[in-house]
């Protein structure tokens, strides 16, 4: 579908290679659900089409929300979206790569939001070009976590959040670069599509503080279309079925 109806607002996603998925909407619904109940200042890292950033427009009242993105295309979609949207006075996207953008900005914010690039480019096998962009938003040679990581230590507050989406099998390599800039997890949620399938996410939220916590676990599904009263819980106010 070029057009994604939430309740609140409308995706257009037809010039992204990468479109909604669960794993931006999960992130936009459980980031910062009760860590930071009221920010000021978000950046959401790599747009795409916006829809991180306007879900954090929903749910966060009175927060300016700025953005960037890399690609063209995903820029300018994602740009119009925050016009077309009830708060497109709160949104803004920049078009540059999330290093550019951290070398220019002096100002800190109290949330920092990402779902970032996750594979490598030895993983582009194909030639198409829609085939081509589609991987390129989800490799990370143009954004290595050791980058995103050192960006989100200059432009955090030191009292905020930096919530993010990666695979589970890179869990540990993540959070191995982000204790080396004295960022440790406040809060983890491993996430499995059913009861019996394996854990492929792991949400993210990492603070300038270190505690002990346990993660806590999310099913999406009790079986096909079939969901978790969790899950339903968590993006009710979001989807339009829900």
């Amino acid at each position: 579908m070029s057009i994604f109806k939430f309740k609140e607002f409308e995706v257009a996603q037809d010039r992204c290679a990468q479109k909604i998925g669960t794993d931006g909407v999960l992130l936009g619904a459980w980031a910062s659900e009760d860590s930071t109940p009221d920010p000021d200042r978000i950046l959401d890292i790599g747009a795409g089409t916006g829809v991180i950033s306007l879900m954090m427009a929903q749910r966060f009242h009175s927060a300016q929300i700025e953005a960037v993105e890399l690609d063209e295309d995903a820029f300018e979609q994602a740009a119009t979206n925050f016009e077309n949207s009830p708060w497109g006075d709160r949104l803004f996207c920049f078009h540059a790569s999330f290093q550019e953008f951290f070398e220019e900005i002096d100002e800190t914010y109290d949330l920092i939001i990402s779902n970032p690039p996750f594979f490598n480019s030895s993983n582009i096998t194909t030639d198409t070009d829609i085939k081509k962009n589609r991987e390129q938003a989800r490799f990370d040679d143009a954004l290595p976590f050791e980058e995103l990581i050192y960006g989100v230590y200059k432009l955090l507050d030191e009292d905020g959040i930096f919530a993010c989406v990666i695979p589970i099998d890179r869990e540990r390599h993540f959070l191995g670069i982000a204790a080396h800039y004295k960022l440790f997890p406040a809060r983890i949620t491993h996430v499995k599509g059913t009861e019996s399938s394996p854990i492929k996410r792991s949400l993210l939220e990492l603070r300038f503080c270190e505690s002990e916590i346990k993660p806590d676990l999310l099913t999406i599904e009790i079986s096909r279309h079939l969901y978790t009263t969790d899950y339903i819980n968590l993006v009710r106010d979001f989807f339009l079925k829900m």
